[in-house]
């Protein structure tokens, strides 16, 4: 690997390490040759994120619309020819070539950033799809090549749980993203349980809202359950590190209920005890794997 290309590895793997703790975590537990191209995927996603969201403070609506949108028509020319000069874009290359991943998942992941700049809620479930299909499902049809599969059911299972990574956030972010002018719940689905989003603005718990998370919560377990048959489909030394992504990322929902649902007060997190207990666990059977 020549200097410039492992620079950029290293360059996804801080920000990953800084900004995706539980995800990072959940890396150490793959293969050290698997590692670096997961670093590569999430710096594409949190570099283009940090575009959208964390630069929001510095940049007017429109000129992170043209930052993003200048950035992404770079990459995606990239991929294209097989070669960048971008910081990120050397190792997002590099793993899309050697894993053959379909570029259109990057395309509809960018899609989704765009339309963070524009879209601030979601009439229903199907609408909010769109997003989320680009903002998480891709990413977890990006990650088979790279675990390895055995079976194509696993692309399926990797995308309902992506799902449940997202949907999970934005139970658990509700007040975050309302400072951000974004309802991510969909809107029909509030207004089941009497909630509009004049209610959640109030950031007052009330009983509808606690009954609407309820619902949401129920959906992101379904989705966890129904995408848990297809990790046998992984190789079996990228088993461990997704059953503990999965505990990690859907478990949020079991801290949003620890705090009696108060996520306007609270932000749930995954304890460290717990984290240490999953961790250690899919550690040993990662281990297992590999002596195997």
């Amino acid at each position: 690997m020549d200097l410039l290309l492992k620079q950029s590895y290293d360059e996804c793997k801080r920000l990953n390490s800084l900004h995706g703790k539980t995800y990072y975590l959940a890396t150490l537990l793959l293969p050290k040759n698997k590692r670096p191209y997961v670093h590569a995927l999430y710096g594409f996603a949190r570099y283009a994120d940090e575009i959208v969201d964390d630069l929001a403070s510095t940049l007017s609506p429109q000129e992170k619309a043209d930052a993003l949108r200048t950035w992404s028509s770079g990459v995606l020319a990239d991929l294209k020819a097989g070669i960048s000069t971008d910081h990120i874009g050397r190792a997002l290359v590099d793993t899309a070539k050697k894993f053959d991943i379909p570029h259109q998942h990057f395309v509809d992941f960018l899609h989704s950033m765009e339309m963070d700049l524009t879209v601030t809620e979601y009439r229903t479930y199907e609408d909010l799809l769109e997003y989320v299909y680009g903002s998480a499902a891709v990413i977890g049809l990006e990650m088979v090549p790279i675990l390895g599969y055995s079976d194509r059911a696993a692309f399926e299972a990797a995308k309902k749980l992506g799902i449940a990574f997202q949907l999970a956030n934005f139970i658990r972010d509700v007040s975050e993203d309302l400072d951000r002018g974004r309802v991510y719940l969909p809107l029909d689905e509030l207004a089941q349980f009497g909630v509009d989003r004049v209610m959640l603005e109030r950031r007052v718990l009330t009983p509808e809202i606690i009954a609407a998370l309820k619902f949401q919560i129920a959906r992101v377990r379904r989705l966890q359950n129904e995408a848990d048959a297809g990790i046998a489909y992984l190789d079996k030394q990228s088993r461990p590190c997704i059953r503990a992504a999965s505990e990690l990322y859907c478990g949020i929902v079991d801290e949003v209920e620890a705090i009696e649902y108060d996520i306007f007060k609270k932000r749930a997190k995954t304890s460290t005890a717990r984290r240490a207990r999953v961790a250690g666990l899919a550690y040993v059977q990662a281990l297992a794997a590999r002596i195997r």
